[in-house]
């Protein structure tokens, strides 16, 4: 056990089994140990890769998402170019590169924020950034965001945020708790405590015994905090994560360490939590605020539509087999269906004032 763990076991020790809620916060965000608190985690160095990690190609598509939106929403002048949760700053440079040289007046017309909580990431952030000359706001929470239109992009946002589990005994359900072992060690144990019962609305089918369902009381807020943003101060979101369109009963909380699976529980704070998203609970919370919201549909659809063959063919013109197989890689690995592949395991919702006539919301006319 690291020192994260011998002081989570005391905590338990002390006030009885914790919430996985309570686990998961201390093990990503504990100021002193947790993940995202300490560590650079992405890339082949870290624990995994994101989309824009893989290739400019992402960011590029998402980059003239963001110009086309602005258009479609009136091309407010100013209006906040908003990234929340922007990793290394990795999607941000590609998108601002892209609206420099493909939609300069768009650009001009943008103040660009990034919703950071993590120091270690804001300084790698702030690096990455420095060479656009461009001014670039931090803001460690949403509601720092000035006031004004935005237009909102979260790249493996909601996943970070915590869950609860229960599972259904044939009779109700019972809360999931990190306990200790007889022989001190973290586990997984069923509370005894009844108060804290699975979110009213949260049962997508009447379930067996033994479904677990999963629950984020912390993404509902989340969601319903840009919704107000957005209802209010208008503009749009693009939100890519990975999870499931329909809500379902299932285990999905996993740990990620060197870029292999790992026990959710071994040493706290050195491996990154995360389970998947229930995006039909978002795209319900978003609809509740009266905005328009999209389809839910897969990234590799999205990207599709957004013209990522015909980038890749641009892209791969100009270079050599070996640079063109590359292209080819990262192409199955944003779109692919494979195992190992993002295409239909990750999942695009968009939000607006007003429907725009933009993947994803165009594909509700291809249905």
């Amino acid at each position: 056990m690291n020192d994260l763990a011998h002081r989570i076991a005391d905590i338990i020790r002390r006030d009885g089994p914790i919430g996985i809620d309570r686990f998961w916060n201390l093990a990503l965000f504990d100021r002193s140990s947790g993940y995202y608190a300490t560590r650079n985690p992405l890339g082949r160095a870290g624990d995994f890769v994101t989309a824009p990690e893989i290739s400019q190609m992402f960011g590029e598509l998402i980059g003239a998402w963001v110009a086309s939106a602005w258009e479609s929403l009136g091309q407010p002048r100013p209006f906040r170019f908003v990234e929340i949760g922007p990793g290394r700053g990795t999607l941000m440079a590609d998108m601002l590169r892209t609206l420099r040289r493909a939609a300069p007046a768009c650009l001009a017309s943008a103040s660009i924020h990034l919703v950071e909580t993590s120091e270690t990431l804001a300084a790698i952030q702030a690096e990455t950034l420095s060479r656009f000359d461009l001014p670039v706001r931090r803001h460690r929470r949403i509601a720092e965001l000035p006031p004004g239109p935005a237009v909102i992009v979260a790249n493996e946002l909601f996943d970070a945020l915590a869950i609860r589990q229960f599972v259904f005994d044939g009779e109700a359900f019972r809360e999931r708790c990190v306990g200790l072992s007889e022989a001190g060690k973290l586990e997984i144990v069923l509370c005894e405590r009844t108060e804290r019962q699975p979110p009213a609305g949260a049962l997508p089918h009447p379930p067996a015994a033994g479904a677990v369902l999963e629950a984020s009381p912390e993404r509902a807020a989340l969601a319903a905090n840009l919704a107000d943003r957005l209802a209010t101060e208008g503009g749009a979101g693009l939100f890519i994560d990975y999870g499931h369109a329909a809500s379902a009963f299932g285990d999905t909380l996993q740990a990620m360490r060197a870029h292999a699976y790992a026990d959710p529980l071994d040493r706290p704070g050195e491996a990154d939590l995360t389970s998947h998203v229930d995006f039909a609970a978002l795209s319900e919370i978003f609809s509740r605020r009266g905005l328009a919201v999209s389809p839910i549909v897969e990234q590799g659809d999205f990207l599709l539509s957004l013209g990522l063959l015909q980038r890749a063919g641009r892209l791969g013109a100009a270079l050599d087999e070996n640079g063109r197989a590359d292209i080819e890689r990262a192409v199955a690995r944003l779109a692919g269906r494979g195992a190992g592949e993002m295409g239909a395991l990750f999942k695009v919702l968009a939000v607006a004032t007003m429907p725009i006539p933009l993947p994803p919301f165009s594909a509700a006319a291809s249905d």
